[in-house]
């Protein structure tokens, strides 16, 4: 499936080899739900299992045995806060996966990216995958993956660095790579 979708793409797959060990990955920039299609077929392509947090409303009706199969991860966002304690959980307890994070929220309406994935990758020690969205070049891949310092400005500068020349599907939605948190302890 994933060769026969890079065949009939106009994207092109550009990416580093898949991690080897659990991972975050980042979904950037996320403008479109055409993104969704594209880190699959990432993830696929790259044969890394994957999980993803989406907004619980996807999970609902005959969408969520869907969702949920292709690795859907349900978040309230009334508590967004409890999905990072579950994630932490699930990790510490041995389980191995790709956690497929977008930051920058739903597609547009936001100033910075949300926290989560740092916060994650920080309690976890899992490093950070920059997956990424190019319009501009029409490819698509995975960047090397980092470990995080614990230096939030420093670390959002580097994720800055790599997503400025990336354009999003729909460039007006873009947000750029800032955190609320940058200059304080998360």
């Amino acid at each position: 499936m994933p060769r026969a979708f890079w065949s009939f793409s106009r994207w092109t797959l550009v990416t580093q080899p898949a991690p080897s060990r659990p991972t975050v990955l980042i979904g950037a920039p996320h403008t479109s739900n055409w993104d969704f299609i594209l880190m699959l077929s990432i993830a696929w392509s790259q044969r890394i299992e994957v999980h993803w947090l989406g907004k619980n409303s996807l999970f609902k009706g005959w969408r969520g045995p869907i969702m949920r199969g292709l690795g859907g991860v349900p978040v309230d966002r009334a508590n967004p806060s409890r999905v990072v304690a579950e994630v932490i959980d699930r990790v510490s307890a041995g389980e191995v996966f790709g956690l497929v994070v977008t930051p920058d929220g739903t597609r547009g309406g936001h100033t910075h990216w949300k926290s989560g994935f740092y916060r994650i990758a920080q309690k976890t020690g899992m490093p950070v995958t920059l997956g990424y969205v190019d319009r501009a070049t029409m490819t698509t891949g995975l960047s090397p993956t980092i470990e995080l310092t614990g230096d939030i400005a420093a670390d959002m500068d580097r994720i800055r660095s790599f997503y400025a020349d990336k354009s999003g599907i729909r460039p007006d939605k873009q947000v750029e790579p800032r955190l609320r948190e940058e200059g304080e302890p998360i």
